[in-house]
């Protein structure tokens, strides 16, 4: 059934809003460059030093690894690489995609009211929190450089492959965001769970050490983390053949990432139905 209203057809048809679910994620483009500049304004507001958290942070987090694991524990860096610039190479994918993670998982809760009013793709709201913390990247990138400079370093040329890999980080912490996003709906324990999950992945990913370190037989097992892969992989788009890339636990790391985006985006597409009776 259709009816001429103004300039538009409204198409009455079973079926029809799943069919178009994708094409409405592109229609609603504007809402989401709205959510994501919301989100960048708001983030830092009446904050003393504003953006230059996005910096403090990581680097702080580098000094206490660097410390921790370089100093005290005395683990050994690649011959001729600094252990900050290790750990910081580590640190930024890292970083990027536990905020990312975490910002995702809480962001329906955080948009309860939209959510009972209008209609509009929800996976625009999980989805847009990844373009905040992506100017927190590319800010938190300066200190690398400075690093770079204080230490001489020169920086190998598989840097151009940089951007695969923050690809890699974005889509899993899309994947199991927007997974985490739909159960946080319905079970609110998981806004608990997820800072846990966060302290446990870090701690199980080589951002203070070297993916080297781990005995060759269980590097597959330890890969099945997919942060691995993706940490390897700035690893050895800065450092070069300073650093190695385990190819099977890098393949095994992007089959999952692929699977995870799969399933976030079928249990959101299937949960999400319901967002506005339950939230």
């Amino acid at each position: 059934m259709a009816e001429k209203i103004g300039e538009f057809d409204l198409i009455i048809e079973s079926g029809r809003l799943r069919k178009n679910y994708w094409n409405d994620l592109w229609r609603f483009r504007e809402l989401f460059l709205f959510l994501a500049w919301r989100d960048i304004l708001v983030r830092y507001k009446q904050t003393i030093i504003g953006l230059a958290w996005s910096i403090i942070r990581p680097f702080i987090t580098m000094i206490v690894f660097t410390i921790i694991f370089g100093r005290l524990a005395k683990f050994p860096p690649p011959s001729g690489v600094p252990y900050p610039i290790l750990v910081y190479a580590a640190m930024l994918p890292w970083q990027f995609f536990s905020t990312c993670f975490s910002d995702a998982s809480n962001s329906l809760l955080n948009n309860s009211n939209m959510l009972t009013k209008i209609y509009f793709p929800r996976l625009i709201i999980p989805v847009s929190t990844v373009i905040v913390n992506l100017v927190d990247f590319l800010i938190s990138f300066v200190i690398l450089i400075g690093l770079i400079i204080w230490y001489h370093f020169v920086p190998s040329w598989n840097i151009i492959y940089l951007p695969l890999f923050l690809g890699l980080a974005l889509l899993t912490s899309i994947g199991s965001g927007i997974y985490i996003a739909a159960l946080n709906v319905k079970y609110r324990d998981f806004k608990y769970i997820v800072p846990f999950v966060v302290q446990f992945g870090m701690q199980i990913s080589p951002v203070g050490y070297s993916s080297d370190m781990i005995p060759e037989k269980y590097r597959l097992l330890y890969s099945l983390n997919p942060m691995v892969g993706v940490i390897d992989g700035f690893r050895w788009c800065i450092l070069g053949d300073q650093s190695h890339i385990y190819l099977p636990g890098l393949l095994l790391s992007i089959g999952l990432i692929v699977l995870l985006l799969f399933l976030g985006v079928w249990y959101f597409r299937k949960a999400e139905k319901t967002f506005a009776d339950i939230i």
